[in-house]
């Protein structure tokens, strides 16, 4: 690997509103301390999470890319440029990792093929720290995105799911768009065998988390409201 070239730091967010510094090892106020090039979502919220990590840095003097879905995929190697002239580039996801249920990883995948050294800093996965607190299987999991919003794909696509952690003892992990939570607890409630299993992790890290995960019969009796908040479903059928 070409020592001269620069890293790509793969920068950790919080995954709400909280102070970063709970949450985030002092490495990551160090990189971004030393870096000037970044990678983001979005411009507006990378800047405010950069100020709020180091104030006195001066947000002029910053070079950021954009990777959104408007991104083309024309533009990326321009974004590594920086990496291939010696100078150290951060990537930023709205929330938690890069490059998990993130653009981000394109980007990674990228910077492996031009030997330029990608370098993951430690941080907030929503993902992970769900299955760690669900008391499900940690050993075998799986992470599936979105569900279909379609009624009756949905339907065919939970019990698919149940089915699979059933046949490979295999916890299942999907999101929900905020909004659509309540309905996504509803739906698994009436849909999912009675003794099969359901946690639901929300507002991880932040002073209203809430982690609890028992059968979908109990699901029916002991509501929570879920509308707007950011939330971890998992399944799983013994």
């Amino acid at each position: 690997m070409n020592s001269t070239k620069g890293q790509l730091y793969l920068i950790p967010t919080t995954l709400g509103e909280n102070d970063p510094m709970d949450v985030l090892p002092l490495l990551v106020k160090k990189v971004i301390e030393d870096t000037d090039t970044f990678i983001v979502e979005n411009e507006k919220t990378a800047r405010r999470f950069i100020k709020k990590i180091t104030p006195e840095k001066s947000q002029p003097s910053l070079n950021i890319f954009l990777l959104n879905k408007f991104t083309e995929a024309s533009e990326l190697p321009n974004f590594l440029n920086p990496c291939l002239n010696g100078i150290n580039v951060g990537l930023l996801s709205e929330a938690g990792c890069p490059g998990v249920a993130d653009p981000g990883a394109d980007i990674v995948k990228l910077a492996h093929q031009k030997n330029i050294k990608v370098t993951p800093l430690v941080g907030p996965s929503s993902i992970l720290m769900a299955i760690m607190s669900s008391g499900m299987n940690g050993q075998s999991f799986a992470f599936n995105g979105y569900l279909p919003i379609d009624k009756g794909e949905r339907k065919s696509e939970i019990k698919r799911l149940e089915r699979l952690s059933f046949e490979h003892n295999q916890s299942q992990i999907f999101i929900e768009t905020p909004y659509r939570n309540n309905k996504m607890i509803e739906d698994l409630s009436t849909i999912l065998e009675n003794n099969t299993e359901v946690c639901v992790a929300c507002d991880i890290t932040l002073s209203t988390e809430f982690i609890k995960t028992q059968t979908a019969n109990a699901w029916k009796k002991n509501k929570v409201d879920l509308h707007k908040r950011p939330t971890i479903f998992i399944i799983h059928k013994s």
